[in-house]
């Protein structure tokens, strides 16, 4: 869903590693310090899954702590959840695209919309 580059990444742990690659979602950011630049140096462009953290960032399933304070940021911005949460990820430049599911031509059409939908800046500094 939007897209920059046509090469992907694909992070993998090593035998001896202990330590997942990292995601970079709203609510988890564990990617922006190692893997996302490391990436960015490189020329390697990463495609951004699960950025709805499995229903955590959905309106209807927005319940933690974590999860509320975003859905409240968005809220006084005017800002759907949803918009925010596929359109994180692409702040970073090592992100060419966004992978959402759907199961119909009407979800994908609005995951698309989502894409398009104004956010403002001051959003991304109130979730910083």
């Amino acid at each position: 869903m939007g897209g920059r580059a046509t090469s992907t990444c694909c992070a993998r742990r090593s035998a001896g590693s202990s330590s997942s690659p990292g995601r970079y979602t709203l609510l988890d950011r564990s990617g922006a310090d190692a893997l996302l630049p490391l990436c960015a140096e490189r020329g390697v462009a990463i495609l951004a899954a699960g950025v709805y953290q499995g229903g955590a960032l959905l309106d209807e399933g927005a319940d933690s702590p974590a999860a509320r304070r975003i859905r409240a940021a968005c809220d006084r911005r005017g800002v759907p959840l949803r918009a925010a949460a596929v359109q994180f990820p692409f702040r970073h430049p090592a992100v060419a695209a966004v992978v959402v599911g759907a199961r119909s031509a009407a979800e994908m059409a609005q995951s698309a919309a989502l894409l398009e939908h104004p956010i403002p800046p001051a959003l991304w500094d109130d979730l910083a």
